[in-house]
């Protein structure tokens, strides 16, 4: 979906049929990166879905300049600052989920983390410091550049490098080089 696109949907068709297309096309990485951003379900839940009613109310103001998928993912970066800040959030006790358990049906997420190695793996990339899991997600998992993860974030180039860096390197003293590549195809 890009900026041509939405500029023909502004033309014909109203927002809800674009906010209808966005979550189809763009709601599973959304919630993937709230859940990654918190560490809690229902929490990720409340945030995708406060991401996409803040983008159904600002979607003509997306000027093409980056993604849909980064400026959505920059939506819900922003929302889940928001819910962080929040007396509310500050003062609710919420009690640790074991990651990938107590789901009623198998999703895509878990047949993907279907190994206990990927688990491992992926329990201690949510381990990481928040700063370091969210740049290697962003890298890894949602496929984003340098460029756009320093657009996202607000951090120059070089400090998501570096944050890219050391997430590298804690997991790979965690599992030993084999377990993170230096592609995207496993991480």
């Amino acid at each position: 979906m890009d900026y041509d696109y939405l500029k023909q949907m502004n033309d014909g068709l109203d927002r809800n049929a674009l906010l209808d297309e966005l979550m189809v096309t763009y709601g599973k990485e959304v919630w993937n990166y709230a859940f990654f951003l918190t560490r809690r379900r229902e929490l990720a839940e409340d945030i995708a879905q406060d991401s996409f009613i803040k983008a159904y109310h600002h979607i003509y103001s997306y000027r093409g300049d980056r993604s849909m998928k980064a400026w959505l993912l920059a939506i819900t970066r922003n929302t889940a600052r928001d819910y962080f800040k929040s007396a509310w959030f500050r003062k609710v006790q919420f009690i640790p989920e074991d990651f990938g358990q107590g789901l009623a049906r198998p999703s895509a997420e878990n047949e993907w983390f279907g190994t206990q190695r990927q688990r491992e793996i992926w329990n201690a990339v949510l381990e990481l410091p928040r700063k370091l899991r969210e740049t290697l997600l962003l890298y890894a998992h949602h496929q984003l550049s340098i460029k756009e993860i320093s657009e996202l974030t607000q951090l120059s180039e070089g400090t998501v490098k570096s944050r890219l860096f050391r997430a590298r390197a804690v997991i790979n003293r965690t599992f030993g080089k084999s377990a993170v590549s230096e592609g995207r195809d496993r991480t």
